[in-house]
């Protein structure tokens, strides 16, 4: 490879860098190829989705334990809340059997 070359990558990867970003190859099956990049394009736009899907990947591949209050997390943004909803059950006693 000529110095022209060398120097071109040099300064390419220095931008990337600039930006954050930086550049290396990963093995994997040909099949996920596209996958990979997507998931690659889509983080390195650091957005609020990048930040959700780098949490879920984080923790899947990591294997941590979900954080508590998840399921509270989750109904208190539902469109439901302050709906006033009567979720107010008929108590019942059952029927009779003859055993």
């Amino acid at each position: 490879m000529g110095s022209s070359q060398k120097r071109a990558i040099q300064n390419y990867r220095s931008r990337l860098s600039e930006r954050g970003l930086a550049r290396f190859e990963v093995l994997a099956r040909d099949a996920d190829r596209d996958l990979i990049r997507s998931l690659a394009r889509r983080l390195a736009e650091d957005g609020p989705e990048a930040s959700r899907l780098r949490a879920a990947v984080s923790q899947t591949i990591g294997g941590e334990p979900p954080k508590k209050g998840g399921i509270l997390a989750a109904l208190r943004r539902s469109p439901l809340v302050g709906a006033d909803l009567d979720l107010v059950r008929v108590r019942e006693e059952g029927r009779d059997i003859e055993i």
